[in-house]
């Protein structure tokens, strides 16, 4: 096993140049900027960031603007003429977030509009101004010393070239003129109050969507008496999404570890998001040791005379043909007993799924019977769908053939047991089929896919994974 500081390596030349890799997470959860947008102005809205800005503080600023000489004169000519100043309007318009212009970062602009007045002896009415800027800020990836890489949000920036301020309708010669000087005083301390009263809500809200993105990654998904569990390794920005690397582990019913999946040396192919808002993508190590997890080793019994008569009479008269002698020890309760061996194996391939099971059927000349007729051990290959249904993958098996049966114990002598292939495919479709799709019936759950905003998900194979990406 891998070290802890080899591991933290591995994850930082993952963080580093995830497609093309020679190294692959067990999951990745790429978001497109437009889910980093959506979220971001949620968490601003539960910040009650507008009431932020409704509540700047204009004149007392402007007051404690440093200056001197005439500048300082001029400004105490032109507020002894303002009673009030005022924001009376404020909005958050659409948030955009697109690739900076350096690898491993977006950048997030945040459009204010805003209206302010102010009153004056000269009018008896307020003044309105519309005010237009810009608060600018940054996502980067930051490494530690330990290796670990996390998002970071920068400071705001650039926030006094986006400024915008005029007058909402036209006023007199002096009213106008009094706007202006207005005006003039607001362009340095307006971005000044941005800066230092909406930016430390921006970095909250941002924290806030960070924490909801490592909560939603670490919900353990129900596998019947099983769960799955991812956790945030590292993170990565690149092809104008972010990236978050995972690592996944399978804990039985009592909460303990069974399973570690960690870096493999195996190259994982990362679908680009295009229009798709977010993906996620499980490593097919992971997807195989889910669905072995709904489906472990087990046995049952059937009786086919009164399950399935049709396949009872077939199988006497398969066995007819091998000896008629055992044939006729074949009672009215004849039973087949199933025992699913070892764990089944995950097939993928580009939009292919396939199961493969080892498979061990033993035949009865009744329900009471110690000793079985035949003992058959089979290899079988099954055809599965993933698909989504809500916010749950299903999984289903839609075809099985028995690919090789070999006799591990018969009391009716040898033969080849290739003479029954078509009796024990029969049972395996019309009983273990059944059976194994009863028990995946009721899916995966993937709170994720709700958590996001979405009512509804798809699913795709690929040669490495499976991905999940949403439908609306």
């Amino acid at each position: 096993m891998a070290s802890p500081r080899t591991f933290i390596f591995l994850c930082g030349l993952m963080a580093a140049n995830l497609v093309g890799a020679n190294f692959s997470p067990p999951a990745v959860l790429s978001l497109s900027p437009e889910i980093i947008k959506e979220k971001l102005a949620e968490k601003l809205k539960n910040r009650d960031a507008v009431n932020t800005l409704q509540q700047l503080p204009l004149l007392s600023t402007i007051h404690k603007e440093p200056a001197s000489g005439i500048i300082s004169r001029l400004v105490k000519s032109v507020l002894k003429h303002i009673t009030q100043l005022n924001i009376t309007s404020a909005s958050i318009l659409q948030l955009q977030v697109q690739p900076g212009a350096k690898d491993q970062e977006l950048i997030v602009k945040v459009p204010l509009d805003l209206v302010a007045a102010f009153n004056t002896p000269l009018l008896k009415s307020f003044v309105e101004m519309h005010m237009q800027l810009e608060a600018e800020t940054i996502i980067q990836v930051e490494t530690s010393k330990a290796g670990h890489s996390h998002l970071v949000l920068s400071n705001c920036s650039d926030i006094r070239r986006s400024l915008h301020i005029n007058l909402l309708k036209k006023y007199s010669f002096q009213v106008n003129s009094l706007a202006n000087k207005v005006i003039n005083l607001l362009a340095p301390a307006l971005p000044k109050l941005v800066k230092s009263e909406l930016c430390p809500i921006v970095k909250a809200a941002f924290e806030d969507m960070r924490v909801d993105f490592l909560n939603l990654v670490r919900v353990s998904i129900s596998l019947n008496s099983n769960h799955l569990e991812f956790d945030i390794l590292s993170s990565a920005i690149f092809s104008n999404a972010v990236h978050l690397i995972l690592g996944a582990k399978l804990l039985n019913s009592e909460g303990k570890v069974t399973k570690w999946f960690n870096v493999s040396l195996v190259s994982l192919r990362m679908p680009t998001l295009y229009d798709v808002p977010f993906s996620l993508t499980v490593r097919k190590d992971v997807v195989k040791a889910a669905v072995a997890a709904l489906l472990p080793p087990e046995e049952f019994m059937v009786l086919l005379e009164s399950v399935l008569p049709d396949l009872d009479h077939l199988l006497k008269s398969s066995i007819k043909v091998i000896s008629e002698k055992a044939a006729d020890q074949l009672g009215p309760k004849q039973t087949v007993k199933i025992l699913i061996q070892g764990t089944l194996d995950l097939l993928l391939d580009q939009n292919i799924a396939r199961v493969a099971q080892e498979i061990v059927l033993l035949v009865f000349t009744t329900s009471e019977a110690k000793r079985p007729l035949l003992t058959l051990g089979i290899e079988a290959t099954s055809e599965a769908q993933f698909y989504m249904e809500g916010h749950r993958l299903m999984l289903s098996f839609n075809k099985i053939r028995s690919d090789r049966i070999h006799l591990l114990n018969s009391g009716i002598g040898l033969f080849k047991p290739d003479i029954l292939k078509n009796i024990i495919t029969k049972i395996l479709m019309s009983v273990l089929l059944p059976h194994e799709n009863g028990k995946l019936r009721s899916g995966i759950p993937l709170s994720m896919v709700k958590a996001l905003g979405f009512k509804e998900a798809s699913s795709s194979v690929t040669k490495d994974a499976l991905v999940i990406t949403p439908t609306s």
